[in-house]
C-alpha cells in the first residue's frame, strides 16, 4: 500500500512539473516574441493572455495556445493521480474543481481568441473554476488535510482566491474599469491607443501569477512523498 502510494505520488508530481514547464514556457517564449501592430514588445499591464494565442497577430500563437492546451492536461494528469492519495474528505472536492479549471484552460489554448465566443467562454469557466478551487483548498485546510499543506500554499491560496474574486467582480461595479460594465473575460482585445494600465489585463495576469505560484506549490508538496 505504502509502495502504490509512492508511485502515484512520483506519476503526479511528474506530470505536474510537465504541466508547470508547458505553461510557463509557452508563455514565456511567446512573450519575447510578441510584438503588436506599433511594434511594441508585450506589456503585462495592457497586454491579455489571449492576445498571445491571436493568430495573425502574435507571431508564436501556437508556442501558448500549445503550453495551454498541454501544460493543462498534464496538470489534469497531476489531479487524478492526486485523487488516489486522499487524506481528507475534502480533498476530492478541491481536485475535481481544479480538474474543471484546467479542463477550461486547455479549452482557452483549444480555442484562441479568434474563435471569440468559445475563447471567453473558457476564460469565464477558468475564472470561475480558479476561484472556485482556491476556495476549497481553504476548506480542505480548515479540516486538517494534510496532503498539500504548506504555508506557502494557504498564502498563495488565500491570494488567488481574492484576486480571481476580485476579477469577477470589479467589472459588475460601477468604477469605469471597463467599457459598458462588461465581464473581465469578455475584455481580451483592445485596440489603441491603449491606457498605461488597462485593469483587464493586470488583474488577468495578477490572477494567473497566483494561480500558478499556489499549484507549483502543490505540486512540490508530493516531491517528497514520491
Amino acid at each position: 500500500m505504502v509502495e502504490k502510494s509512492r508511485k502515484l505520488s512520483s506519476l503526479a508530481f511528474k506530470f505536474g512539473v510537465l504541466g508547470s514547464v508547458g505553461l510557463i514556457i509557452g508563455t514565456v517564449l511567446s512573450v519575447i516574441g510578441f510584438q503588436d501592430f506599433e511594434g511594441h514588445g508585450f506589456n503585462f499591464l495592457n497586454h491579455t493572455l489571449s492576445e498571445l494565442g491571436h493568430y495573425g497577430h502574435s507571431k508564436f500563437a501556437v508556442v501558448i495556445n500549445g503550453g495551454l492546451f498541454f501544460g493543462s492536461l498534464s496538470f489534469i494528469m497531476f489531479c487524478l493521480f492526486s485523487i488516489q492519495l486522499m487524506d481528507n474528505r475534502a480533498l476530492y472536492p478541491l481536485l475535481i474543481a481544479l480538474v474543471c479549471t484546467f479542463i477550461s484552460l486547455a479549452a482557452a489554448g483549444l480555442f484562441p481568441v479568434n474563435v471569440y465566443h468559445l475563447h471567453t467562454a473558457a476564460l469565464k469557466y477558468f475564472f470561475y473554476g480558479g476561484g472556485v478551487s482556491s476556495f476549497l483548498y481553504l476548506i480542505y485546510i480548515l479540516m486538517r488535510g494534510r496532503l498539500f499543506y504548506s504555508r506557502w500554499n494557504t498564502f498563495t491560496g488565500m491570494l488567488t482566491f481574492i484576486s480571481f474574486l476580485s476579477f469577477l467582480l470589479f467589472s459588475h461595479q460601477s468604477l469605469g474599469l471597463t467599457s459598458a460594465g462588461r465581464p473581465f473575460y469578455q475584455e481580451m482585445v483592445m485596440s489603441l491607443p491603449r491606457p498605461d494600465i488597462w485593469w483587464p489585463a493586470t488583474l488577468e495576469w495578477i490572477c494567473m501569477g497566483l494561480f500558478m505560484l499556489w499549484t507549483l506549490g502543490l505540486v512540490s508538496s508530493l516531491k517528497s512523498r514520491g
